[in-house]
């Protein structure tokens, strides 16, 4: 497990490289719920996701062999980007593992940053089947999306980042795909606010944490959400142990909550949110977190990486 020290140290490694991203009230949500209601906004970061923190603060310890092996991953989209825009920052070659039907935006985002891309999978399980045979194959350094340590740490600056803007969170609502986000935010959180809950947000069809904290161990899924940035096929093996131990707690949104809530935000907020990033936001509008009056509660919204074409859909939908 990571500790508020590699959150620190993480936040000391990537000062001046990310956003400092925004920290907004929503009135709306704070009059609906009877509490101080606030939005951070990561789909403002650079790339436009908070991966990049992560992918920073991992490459930032690679050693000299491993940096001139070049860095391999896997991703939907998010973490492909950051790390080919962190690698690229670096001097690194970047090889980043997809799968066919991926958001063409986010491949085409991913190559305009100087990274290739393999697509020779179908789908996000057998993707990481090929990550493996690459990994063999070309003897690249992995940064792996959300299992690493240090990619971890990186991500819980973002908890770092809340606790400065707003002492003592009673509730801290956060997307979840494999979980290296959720995981790092409680490790910051949870350290200065123990009693303060931390839970994550993930589509009904799509429920790697979920499914890993009920089993006490990573398991298995097939995610088939909209939401692609939260199609993790398992979460981490790091992760569920730090969810599991910080009493981190779980909660699923349908789809159509996850299309309302980004309706919502694009409507009241002017939010371009990706469909999974408001996962927290669907989470808080539908009533499925229960907050207490006068509560003190921060939503990530952790990406803005949507194609123009879903974006119009759900919006005409």
């Amino acid at each position: 497990m990571i500790s508020i020290d590699d959150v620190e140290r993480a936040a000391r490694t990537i000062a001046g490289r990310v956003h400092r991203t925004g920290f907004s009230r929503s009135a709306t949500l704070s009059e609906r719920l009877g509490a101080e209601v606030f939005l951070k906004e990561e789909l403002f970061q650079r790339t436009g996701s908070f991966k990049v923190r992560g992918a920073l603060n991992r490459i930032a310890e690679l050693s000299g062999d491993e940096r001139a092996r070049g860095v391999i991953s896997i991703s939907a989209g998010n973490h492909a980007q950051a790390l080919a825009w962190a690698a690229r920052e670096a001097g690194l070659d970047a090889l980043l593992v997809m799968w066919q039907g991926a958001d063409e935006s986010k491949v085409a985002a991913t190559r305009g940053y100087g990274a290739a891309v393999d697509q020779e999978a179908p789908d996000p399980t057998q993707a990481f089947d090929r990550l493996d045979v690459l990994i063999a194959e070309t003897g690249r350094t992995l940064v792996h999306p959300f299992n690493d340590p240090a990619v971890i740490a990186g991500q819980g600056t973002v908890g770092l980042e809340i606790l400065e803007e707003r002492e003592a969170p009673d509730v801290v609502v956060v997307p979840v795909g494999g979980g290296g986000l959720i995981s790092g935010v409680a490790t910051a959180v949870k350290a200065r606010y123990p009693e303060a809950r931390v839970i994550g947000i993930e589509p009904e069809t799509s429920t790697a944490l979920h499914s890993a904290l009920e089993a006490g161990r990573s398991v298995p899924v097939t995610p088939r959400s909209a939401a692609d940035a939260l199609n993790a096929p398992f979460a981490g093996e790091n992760s569920v142990e730090i969810c599991r131990t910080l009493a981190v707690e779980s909660v699923l949104v349908s789809e159509e909550e996850l299309f309302d809530a980004f309706r919502w935000l694009y409507a009241r907020t002017k939010f371009a949110a990706e469909l999974g990033a408001a996962a927290s936001t669907a989470a808080l509008l539908s009533g499925k977190v229960q907050i207490e009056p006068g509560q003190t509660v921060v939503a990530v919204v952790s990406g803005g990486n949507i194609a123009a074409k879903q974006a119009a859909a759900i919006l005409d939908s």
